[in-house]
């Protein structure tokens, strides 16, 4: 930021970061869960979003435009409501949940569905930016890791320390990145960091990471080059089932990419004493339509 970027916030950051109990008394590791989903429009995003819109109207902007699965948009809407801007969201049809185009409706933003995957949507918004003189706020602006990169900074500071392993869902990857250059910058550079993905992209339940190519993916890998982490791919049923223990176990409601991140760690597999900390990137009201399609056979 400079003297001249204005201050564009809904009281985004600062979330909890709780110990999980149970998933650590068994295997007998240390686990902590970073609670995103509490950010003012219940998800991570909300962190990048606020810089990233705020450099916008630095800069003069009239507008911002995004591709998203549906968290991006809700973010880019209200922050882009919040400063006086147009928002414009392009999704893929039968994309983002109901839960999460309604956050951007209710705020006048203006929605744009394509049909195809993400990726289609991306190019999309790339298009109408350069049409309309709009600023994309996808993750492919720096702004936005920058904002997001604070999440790292909290960890250390809420845990008085680093973890051992940070396990968070992989999507685009920018949050990867993110994480990365926060622990980076803090003098923190060997922290091992495991993205996790689901199997079938482009067509995985978990619609926060249902995007087929991961536009940061030779950021993500040198990330992990550095820190010596590895990118894990999941299923939908490990998904389901981490989501369902994250619920039952722990009493915390995420959306179910969210839960990626506890699918893709063994946790009996660790060392007796290592710390864990799984970043859960959204609150489960984004998407409460998952109770039906996650719903376990015969229930």
């Amino acid at each position: 930021m400079s003297p001249s970027t204005p201050i564009v916030t809904l009281g985004e950051g600062s979330t909890p970061l709780l110990r999980a109990a149970r998933l650590s008394a068994a295997p007998g590791v240390e686990v902590w869960l970073k609670c995103e989903g509490v950010n003012p429009t219940g998800s991570f995003k909300d962190r990048g979003m606020a810089l990233a819109v705020a450099k916008a109207v630095e800069a003069g902007a009239r507008a911002v435009v995004c591709a998203s699965t549906g968290n991006t948009a809700a973010s880019a809407a209200a922050y882009a409501a919040r400063a006086g801007l147009e928002a414009i969201v392009v999704h893929a049809a039968g994309g983002p949940s109901s839960s999460k185009l309604a956050q951007v409706r209710v705020t006048g933003a203006r929605l744009v569905e394509i049909e195809g995957t993400f990726d289609d949507a991306f190019a999309a918004a790339e298009e109408l930016a350069e049409r309309e003189g709009a600023v994309v706020v996808n993750s492919t602006n720096p702004d936005r890791i920058e904002g997001q990169k604070t999440a790292a900074l909290e960890i250390v500071e809420q845990l008085g320390g680093l973890p051992d392993v940070l396990a968070l869902p992989y999507g685009g990857g920018g949050n990867t990145v993110a994480y990365a250059k926060g622990f980076l910058e803090a003098g923190f550079p060997a922290l091992e960091i495991v993205p996790v993905e689901a199997a079938d992209r482009a067509a995985t339940t978990a619609s926060a990471i249902r995007i087929p190519t991961p536009v940061h993916r030779a950021e993500v890998e040198d990330a992990l080059a550095r820190s010596g982490g590895a990118i894990v791919s999941v299923t939908d049923d490990e998904i389901a089932m981490a989501w369902r223990s994250l619920a039952r176990g722990e009493g915390v409601f995420c959306e179910p990419a969210s839960a990626a991140a506890l699918a893709g760690v063994d946790l009996s597999s660790l060392a007796e004493g290592t710390r864990v900390v799984l970043v859960l990137t959204g609150h489960g009201l984004k998407d409460p339509d998952a109770l039906d399609r996650l719903r376990e056979p015969g229930s």
